[in-house]
């Protein structure tokens, strides 16, 4: 088995609760939709991501 680095493909602002979800076609991160509407939280919040430790990048292939 090798070993693969995996990206993340969504986050979450801890502060606002803007929601983006990574598009590969456009390799940018675009603002997730719940219902239709979209996540976009507070335009003017420096964003805080949800980024805790937990990801794992290495995944088994």
């Amino acid at each position: 088995m090798s070993a693969q680095v995996r990206k993340p493909t969504a986050r979450v602002c801890e502060t606002c609760g803007r929601a983006e979800q990574w598009d590969d076609e456009l390799e940018a991160w675009q603002i997730a939709r719940e219902n239709g509407e979209k996540q976009a939280g507070n335009p003017h919040c420096i964003h805080e991501w949800d980024i805790n430790g937990t990801f794992n990048p290495i995944g088994e292939q």
